[in-house]
């Protein structure tokens, strides 16, 4: 599972329960995406989450 490179943010992990109370386990996956940020020694494809990319965390080449 593909992880952000700013903050970290992954894969969270729980139970879904029913409306009678059973549980199974469930999996909420983060909004993260491949983009092309530009660093020091040129343009560099990372996954960064969508949260990281609207405070502007990231600069986009």
């Amino acid at each position: 599972m593909a992880k952000c490179a700013v903050c970290g943010k992954g894969a969270h992990f729980g139970q879904k329960v029913s409306h009678s109370h059973r549980r199974s386990n469930k999996m909420w996956k983060s909004n993260i995406k491949s983009v092309r940020v530009a660093t020091e020694g040129g343009s560099k494809k990372m996954y960064v989450c969508t949260k990281c990319l609207r405070s502007g965390a990231v600069e986009r080449a």
